[in-house]
């Protein structure tokens, strides 16, 4: 029996109905891991998986039962998990085993999902193409040629592939959402401060989120319900009442108001994703929604504030990778001070680096005012701009990436390029807003869209019945890489 690219509802079902076991549907993750060339894991641990399988199989024997007990996924490696090394992508933390599961990874287990593998990622989520990582770049299972996008490209491409039927993944800038659009998948970023994190590897703190990628939108609520909720040992955790993010499944989005903001419509935007976008919002309207032109006029500063705020923030918490206490030590040094920059220097990757370097000068004296108060300003107008529009509309909908994924290496070397990749999940994110990526179409050389939509702070579960509404009428979401 292959599960490959089948939802986590489909193997709940399979295991409810007897006609698989937890320990099987786990073997056959392992066994595709093992054949797949996409360099989509970092660290796989047969043993463990198989444990944890046969402890779920165990709990449904006696009569315990649930949507994820006994379903397989993994985790992108900035999560981290007692058992399996975890790295950030970088060779900082390249033989690291943490002690302690993070939240997202506690309660997913404590639901009864089997963790497969650890999937690979830009370093310390740092990227927006997969290629940043200290152990290769992960190749997109559409055409191996191209990228996965990222930083949570190995998530994506390994449920894309069928290697896992959903994975965890972080969301700091759009690395949910870009990677499920380049990788033909769903992902869900939820609002800022829905999931903890506590033992994600931080990059920024004021903008990191944990998320969902699966392959239908009924999937992602299903893991959102179980990794959200309060947690006191992350002080950014919102405390809020428990929630079914699939309580609106099914129910018709006749008269939703979807606000298109004509900044997405503009130049950059590549004619086949604009094509495979406006396919998709034509179907919308086809099925009741109301689309209206809005204007989010601060977009096109969401990408200054962005690597202003982000590698400032980094500078401050990677300057715990020192050499002392855990990670990479330089092996040669004469002082401590030569220690912790001989460290630092190997441990890093030129991405890294390179943001650190930005961020500390954005912070030294002299250049606070200048940049970095300023772009905290730039970031209220954002958030401003969408708290206007949401007076009139329900969702934001446009194009996550204004290409398809660039090939390997094409743009490696130009940064700013690579940085303006992100102008349409930018936004979101320094507003804190929940959005989805949708699969839409696909575009140049069969490489898969996506579409985004974004919701209001906390409505989640509006969000995830629209993304949920178009995928009962279109098969692109179950279209399979050869």
């Amino acid at each position: 029996m292959s599960g490959a690219r089948a939802s986590l509802r489909q193997l709940a079902a399979l295991l409810e109905r007897g006609e698989a076991s937890a320990v099987e549907l786990a073997s056959d993750c392992l066994a595709r891991i093992s054949a797949s060339d996409l360099n989509a894991f970092i660290d796989v641990q047969p043993e463990l998986t198989l444990a944890q399988a046969r402890a779920a199989d165990t709990r449904r024997a006696r009569g315990e039962r649930g949507a994820l007990l006994g379903v397989p996924l993994a985790h992108k490696d900035i999560c981290v998990t007692r058992g399996w090394r975890s790295t950030a992508g970088s060779k900082m933390l390249e033989r690291y085993v943490s002690p302690f599961d993070a939240t997202v990874v506690e309660r997913l287990a404590a639901a009864g999902a089997v963790c497969v593998g650890k999937t690979n990622c830009d370093e310390f989520a740092m990227g927006g193409s997969n290629e940043h990582s200290h152990f290769g770049p992960v190749r997109n299972p559409w055409d191996r040629a191209a990228i996965p996008g990222g930083s949570s490209g190995g998530s994506a491409a390994a449920v894309a592939a069928g290697l896992a039927p959903a994975a965890t993944g972080t969301d700091t800038g759009g690395s949910i959402r870009q990677p499920a659009a380049m990788c033909g998948v769903t992902g869900l970023k939820p609002t800022y401060g829905r999931v903890s994190r506590h033992g994600m590897i931080a990059y920024a703190s004021s903008l990191d989120q944990g998320g969902a990628i699966a392959v239908t939108a009924e999937d992602c609520a299903t893991l959102l319900g179980a990794m959200a909720g309060f947690d006191a040992r992350d002080s950014t955790s919102v405390e809020r009442p428990p929630e079914d993010f699939a309580r609106e499944l099914g129910r018709s989005i006749e008269g939703l108001r979807i606000g298109v903001p004509r900044e997405f419509f503009g130049e950059g935007l590549s004619a086949d994703v604009r094509a495979a976008v406006e396919a998709a919002l034509a179907q919308y309207r086809a099925l009741g929604a109301v689309l209206t032109e809005i204007s989010l006029p601060q977009t096109e500063l969401a990408i200054p504030a962005y690597y202003v705020i982000a590698p400032a923030e980094a500078s401050s918490n990677l300057s715990r990778f020192d050499g002392v206490r855990y990670g990479h030590r330089a092996e040669r040094y004469e002082d401590l001070h030569d220690m912790y920059c001989r460290t630092r220097a190997e441990g890093f990757g030129a991405e890294v680096r390179r943001r650190v370097l930005v961020g500390t000068y954005v912070l030294s004296h002299g250049y606070y005012d200048a940049y970095y108060l300023q772009a905290q300003k730039l970031r209220r107008l954002i958030a401003d701009d969408f708290r206007r529009v949401f007076e009139t509309v329900d969702l934001v909908a446009g194009p996550v990436s204004p290409t398809v994924a660039w090939d390997i290496g094409s743009i490696v070397d130009d940064p700013v390029s690579n940085y303006l990749a992100d102008i349409y999940t930018l936004p979101a994110s320094l507003a804190g807003l929940p959005g989805m990526s949708v699969p839409a179409g696909f575009g140049r050389g069969g490489r898969p869209v996506g579409l985004q939509l974004i919701g209001r702070w906390f409505d989640e579960a509006r969000l995830v019945n629209a993304a949920h509404c178009f995928q009962q009428v279109t098969d692109w979401h179950l279209r399979r890489p050869a």
